[in-house]
């Protein structure tokens, strides 16, 4: 919304205006059509009313005027749609008015204009802004402001005309900025406080091995404007070592903002505690921790319209007073914070959220909040305008697929005669007949694509589809304006979920080049599906990541680095750092068996009873907790059926008594089976978690769990709640058509696809998982990796510098390993 340089803030009129000036309600179903395609629309709309109205009326006029104030100055500028009046030029190309002067602002509606009774007010603020700053550069007495409001589709023109002398259009801008002041001053002297702050701010902890250069490598990449990859393993301390010198360098004028970004809950849970911890040494900073929409909904149901919703009846009204609220009296904004002022204002927690974001240091947030093109900030990165921000990216390796779904869209052919049955009505006829017709000729298009597609179908490029991005284009338009006018039609839901999948492939589309594949298919339900497939995100994440000034890729996974690097950012050369871990090698032991494999064609009851005998010898070396990773649900309920019918094992859930023999013999231990479920829900998860926190069990305990699922990353089992993890194959993906659409591109990239496609996402499963064993200096614990390809130099270039001891073993000799371990 604003930028600080020094002691100097910048705003644009229109950011300032709506700010100050909005009014009204939250309504998801207005507005559609302020996206990229309604703002080339309307600037065409502006171009043709500009052009029409001759020789006295000057477009697209830049203006700009600076408030002067004891310890910080405020500057607004924009710029005039136009200019009505005779002018006199000078010599040097200077413009004096010579007669009455009319400011016009356009606006382009998607609703009758011709019905509107008087112009919206956040409208006319912004063409009186520009009135003031005219009529004060040229020392005028009276000057009218007009609004010229244009329907895009019909291009029907209303005009509002209102005249005012300069005292009126004065004495209303000081009133404008004597409101804004309040915020300005509020936003100077907490950034004095935080300057003053950092200044004395010192490292909270003993720096452990390694972790002063990773300070020192975060801090230099900042002050450079260069973007780091920082692989760490467990224990580094990323968190610290990543927030510190970003704030450091916030003290020094490098960065204004920090935005840290994560893909879990507890990563956030994280970074909040990581500042907490600076806080209580010094540190006056303030964070905001954004929610998802759906998750801090107050309302009983999501209806994001004022019939509907009453946070969302009168938003605008009080959202300012409640943000204010919320940052006068608090640095730690969070969850709780956002929901107890938006419960007292009676305004959207989400929406407030984001607003309160302006007013803060730091940001902790999603991904999506920054990547995702729909979701997105508009805020900061909707006017593609670079901002002082620090990008520290926590767990980066999880961005690549992430931003792959994020850039990627896809149409299915059946949802446009779906729609089109949504838009009859009982008579046989159609609510909206250009509508339909927009539908059918999508349709048609899609069924010429689907007449030449036997299974699946690559296209060569985008001329491929010949007018199909411009009936869509057309049909979002139709959509929007038909929601607009039928606020209450019964189907609107389904009707918005289409619109908003038409305007995200039009989006990808537009951006679709040779980092795309693009291709139709006939999925397994029998529809038609067109899908633009965005196999390298890099080109997209570096367009974002340039609207800051630096950023910090870490992970305790990020092997091979130049995979990531081409992945994300998509340049080689960018820094890099390795982190050592504290951890003494000694403290953990890694073997990996020659005689398993998960191959498909090896998953059979003999790999089973393999495996079986692994789990059972390893649980029994030592009394504990132990997690057992498989490829997939299926092949651990073949396991898990095939290991409790032989040994002797009962739930985790099941109570017991305290020292029963349950294998029957003497000389091995109880086990108790957890496991994990499709579909588990945050109770569901703590549950589970909890089974290992607490020691209630006098045997050992197996969690099984998936590779790459909710408990094969993210999660913190510290000491003896977790003594070991069984990784039970190589983490490959499924194989699939879209991985071999991966594998086949960058194989024609002259890289190596299979392992770009399958082996790499696999291999950070594998090493995600391992890192759930040790997590402080007290942890030891044991890794096993069941599969023969580990033992591949192709796998083993990829293990870590701490796994500097693999030894392999036979399920013969395991068990002595690992007594040999246990008993060191």
């Amino acid at each position: 919304m604003y930028v600080i340089k020094g002691s100097a803030l910048r705003i644009s009129v229109r950011n300032l205006v709506e700010f100050l000036c909005r009014g009204g309600d939250i309504d998801a179903g207005s507005g559609l059509g302020t996206d990229v395609t309604a703002m080339q629309e309307g600037a065409r709309i502006h171009r043709l009313i500009q052009h029409r109205m001759g020789a006295k009326y000057h477009a697209e006029v830049p203006l700009k005027y600076k408030c002067d104030y004891d310890e910080y100055s405020i500057s607004i500028e924009g710029r005039a749609d136009g200019i009505i009046c005779d002018m006199d030029e000078d010599e040097d190309g200077n413009k004096t008015p010579v007669s009455d002067v009319i400011i016009d602002e356009i606006k382009t509606m998607q609703t009758d204009v011709t019905k509107m009774k008087e112009a919206v007010y956040v409208h006319k603020a912004q063409a009186m802004c520009y009135a003031y700053i005219y009529a004060t550069q040229h020392n005028l007495e009276k000057i009218t402001v007009q609004m010229t409001y244009c329907n895009s589709e019909t291009e029907e023109i209303k005009r509002f005309a209102e005249d005012f002398s300069y005292d009126e259009i004065n004495k209303w801008y000081e009133n404008l900025m004597k409101q804004f002041k309040k915020w300005t001053d509020f936003i100077f002297e907490q950034r004095q406080l935080r300057q003053e702050s950092i200044g004395n701010l010192e490292f909270p902890f003993e720096y452990r091995e390694g972790q002063r250069e990773l300070v020192v490598s975060v801090y230099k990449t900042i002050n450079r404007g260069k973007t780091l990859y920082i692989q760490a393993p467990t224990g580094v301390g990323k968190t610290i070592a990543t927030i510190f010198p970003a704030v450091a360098a916030m003290g020094q004028n490098k960065a204004d903002k920090i935005f840290y970004l994560t893909s879990k809950t507890i990563t956030r849970t994280v970074a909040e505690n990581t500042y907490v911890l600076l806080r209580e040494n010094g540190l006056h900073f303030r964070t905001v921790t954004l929610t998802a929409r759906d998750k801090i909904c107050m309302a009983e149901k999501r209806e994001c319209n004022p019939a509907n919703c009453e946070y969302a009846k009168g938003h605008f009204d009080r959202v300012n007073d409640a943000i204010f609220d919320a940052i006068s009296n608090n640095e730690v904004i969070d969850r709780t914070c956002i929901e107890k002022y938006a419960l007292k204002h009676r305004v959207c927690p989400f929406e407030m959220s984001l607003d309160i974001s302006y007013w803060c240091d730091g940001i902790i947030c999603d991904y999506n909040y920054v990547f995702d093109p729909n979701v997105a900030l508009k805020r900061y990165f909707g006017e593609k305008v670079k901002g002082d921000y620090i990008f520290l990216v926590d767990e980066a390796h999880n961005l690549v697929d992430r931003a792959r779904e994020m850039y990627s869209a896809s149409i299915v052919k059946e949802d446009f005669l779906e729609i089109k049955k949504l838009l009859k009505t009982t008579d046989a006829g159609y609510i909206d007949k250009r509508l339909v017709s927009w539908l059918d000729k999508c349709n048609k298009s899609l069924l010429e694509m689907k007449r030449e597609c036997d299974d699946y179908r690559v296209f060569g490029d985008i001329s491929s589809f010949k007018r199909l991005p411009e009936y869509l284009e057309y049909l979002s338009m139709g959509i929007s304006s038909f929601l607009d006018k039928n606020k209450k039609f019964e189907k609107k839901d389904e009707l918005l979920e289409f619109f908003f999948k038409i305007k995200h492939f039009l989006a990808m589309y537009d951006c679709a080049d040779e980092k795309y594949v693009i291709y139709c298919e006939h999925d397994d339900e029998g529809n038609f599906v067109l899908r633009l497939y965005c196999v390298d995100p890099s080109g997209n994440i570096s367009d974002r990541i340039s609207m800051g000034c630096s950023t910090i890729f870490f992970s305790a996974t990020l092997l091979p680095v130049n995979y990531y690097k081409e992945m994300l950012s998509g340049e080689i050369d960018d820094y890099a750092v390795y982190a050592h871990s504290p951890f003494k090698a000694e403290k953990k032991c890694i073997v990996a068996s020659k005689d398993v494999s998960s191959r498909y064609t090896r998953r059979n009851d003999n790999e089973y009873e393999k495996i079986c005998r692994y789990i059972y010898e390893t649980v029994n070396a030592k009394k504990g907790n132990y997690m057992v990773f498989f490829p997939s649900y299926g092949y651990m309920e073949n396991v898990k059926n095939m290991f409790m019918e032989n040994y002797s094992c009962r739930p985790a859930e099941t109570a017991f008594t305290a020292g029963e023999d349950i294998c029957g013999k003497k000389d091995y231990i109880n086990i108790y089976i957890a496991t994990q479920r499709n579909g588990m829900n945050e109770e569901d998860r703590e549950q589970f978690l909890k089974l290992f926190e607490e020691e209630k069990f006098d045997g050992s305990l197996i969690g099984m769990c998936v590779t790459g699922g909710i408990f094969s990353e993210g999660i913190d089992l510290k000491n003896d709640s977790l003594i070991g993890a069984v990784i039970v194959g190589t983490g490959l993906p499924m194989i699939c058509r879209e991985r071999n659409i991966l594998r086949d591109y960058f194989d024609a990239n002259e890289k190596d696809g299979y392992s770009y496609a399958y082996v790499y996402p696999g291999m950070n499963k594998v090493l995600q998982a391992a890192g759930r064993v040790i997590r402080t200096d007290e942890d030891r614990g044991v890794i096993e990796l069941l599969d023969d390809r580990f033992l591949r130099p192709e796998y083993q270039k990829m293990y870590p510098r701490e796994w500097e001891n693999v030894i392999s073993v036979r399920r013969e000799n395991v068990r002595k390993q690992l007594d040999i371990f246990w008993k060191n």
